[in-house]
């Protein structure tokens, strides 16, 4: 099993041009599937929201929730470096707010760093979470807790003016502490330009492929979501169709009565079986 990646690995991959490999994962399982393919993080994200709960967006997550799965997670790719997602208003309410709950996902769940949305809004929580010696990192672009100020799910930083603002927003995070970035739903060039400024590791879900690294929900990669597909997403297998038939097919089983075969059945020890029909026959007689 590989060595489990630290913060000073992932700035050595971005001095060397080697990318990093990042998806979402809320369960045990997906967890071990993840670090067997050897994927060099996982985040928990406040995704699992629409993913695992079916609510409509990511603003009902709560922090309980978030660190139940962080805690499967950790569980399930010992060896992985983890991040928690921070849900919403467990930061946005205080400095003091946001460095506890960023404690939280440390000391319940043992993540190695937490991330947070937000650019220029959010530099004094960031260097509030950096001050109590927890690893950050920062979420910029398309920022779904906020995506009601920002006019709904849609690609930011498309005018010159607004690619101005998600650049201020990238250097400000960076000089607030934050020690990773992640760039969403923004132009491939904006994105590039960050990664080509910024010391810190800059990585991508829809900002195109010039960055440090690739992020995709893997609900989304696998073809487990169903609700909708982001422009940003290659699906590489389509679990859904898969189990779905599965299930049919089950269910077509049961039916027809060709479910459970003897193969599946568990049988009475040698010479149980007269006994205890004798002692039912006994039973019924009394």
């Amino acid at each position: 099993m590989a060595k489990k990646k630290a913060i000073h690995d992932f700035y050595q991959m971005k001095k060397s041009k080697e990318k990093v490999t990042w998806l979402t994962s809320y369960d045990f399982p997906t967890a071990q599937f993840a670090e067997k393919a050897g994927l060099d993080m996982i985040l928990v994200g406040d995704s699992l929201g629409m993913c695992v709960y079916g609510y409509k967006g990511t603003i009902p997550v709560t922090m309980d929730q978030c660190i139940v799965h962080c805690e499967a997670v950790r569980r399930g790719a010992p060896q992985t470096f983890i991040v928690g997602d921070m849900p919403f208003m467990s930061y946005q309410t205080s400095d003091k707010d946001a460095v506890i709950n960023a404690g939280r996902f440390l000391k319940e769940a043992e993540v190695d760093a937490v991330k947070l949305e937000g650019g220029t809004r959010v530099v004094s929580r960031i260097k509030a979470i950096v001050d109590a010696g927890i690893l950050v990192i920062a979420h910029i672009g398309l920022t779904p807790q906020s995506s009601g100020v920002l006019g709904g799910h849609k690609a930011q930083g498309r005018t010159a003016k607004e690619a101005t603002l998600v650049v201020e927003d990238a250097l400000a995070v960076q000089a607030a502490g934050a020690h990773m970035l992640l760039v969403e739903a923004v132009p491939p060039e904006v994105a590039q330009y960050i990664a080509q400024t910024l010391t810190i590791p800059v990585f991508s879900i829809g900002a195109g492929k010039e960055c440090d690294g690739q992020l995709l929900i893997v609900s989304d990669l696998i073809g487990q979501f169903q609700a909708f597909t982001p422009k940003f997403v290659k699906k590489y297998c389509d679990v859904a169709t898969i189990i779905t038939d599965a299930m049919k097919a089950y269910c077509k089983d049961v039916r027809e009565g060709s479910f459970p075969e003897e193969q599946h059945c568990y049988h009475m020890l040698e010479g149980e079986k007269q006994n205890f029909l004798t002692q039912m026959k006994d039973r019924a007689n009394s």
